[in-house]
């Protein structure tokens, strides 16, 4: 029997509200990915996609297994943990006496939380070097809303993050237009994934890369490409 469960789930919009959608992961215990899910939500908002995603999630995990939630949205983990008890309360009203946006979502988010043991865990999302899993469920949520097309699969075929840009440090300068020449006129960054580059040599998770074309890989291969 499985004895614990990582996972992250996500939600996009494209203009919030816009094209929206919503995704999820599901590792083992170890963080090692099992296998994802997402869908489209036609035009809504960032919340209802974040919502929808920790339900889909909720329902296609075993709720006799311990599971470690990991999402962005502190929305959606306090929806969760701190405010659903009082909004019971109050017949889902609000404490300034309205009603409790996305109100059905969450009902259904409660119903399977119930008798089940879930830790909600917040993670920073575009961090370099930040939480796998949320640059995986990020990745494909983002993918689903812009396609508006169902999407899913094991380890083998994992959605690949786009690498987080490095903040600019304050007042640094900007580098020679040749030296940007040289690099293909893109940025350069570490990666946050292991990968391939066009040329067909792997690049290991920190190593530089910039665009190649199309996809991503080492700074010298981007004069090679047509």
């Amino acid at each position: 029997m499985v004895e614990r469960v990582i996972a992250a789930c996500d939600g996009a919009a494209k203009g919030n509200p816009g094209p929206a959608a919503w995704a999820f992961v599901v590792a083992d215990g170890a963080g090692v990915p099992q296998f994802w899910r997402a869908g489209p939500l036609g035009h809504s908002t960032n919340n209802v996609g974040e919502l929808t995603a920790l339900e889909q999630l909720l329902e296609a995990t075993d709720p006799a297994v311990p599971t470690e939630v990991r999402l962005d949205s502190t929305y959606t983990r306090d929806a969760a943990t701190k405010w659903l008890a009082a909004w019971k309360r109050n017949g889902w009203k609000t404490a300034a006496g309205k009603p409790v946006a996305n109100r059905e979502l969450i009902q259904r988010i409660d119903a399977l939380l119930e008798d089940r043991e879930v830790t909600f865990v917040y993670v920073p999302a575009h961090q370099v070097d930040g939480d796998p899993l949320n640059a995986i469920a990020d990745k494909a949520a983002s993918d689903a809303a812009r396609t508006q097309q169902a999407a899913g699969g094991t380890a083998a075929d994992l959605p690949v993050p786009d690498p987080a840009r490095v903040p600019a440090s304050r007042g640094a300068r900007r580098a020679p237009a040749s030296a940007a020449t040289r690099s293909g006129g893109g940025p350069t960054l570490s990666a946050r994934f292991p990968g391939t580059c066009p040329c067909g040599r792997a690049y290991a998770k920190g190593e530089k890369i910039t665009k190649v074309g199309k996809s991503w890989g080492h700074p010298e291969c981007v004069t090679a490409q047509p």
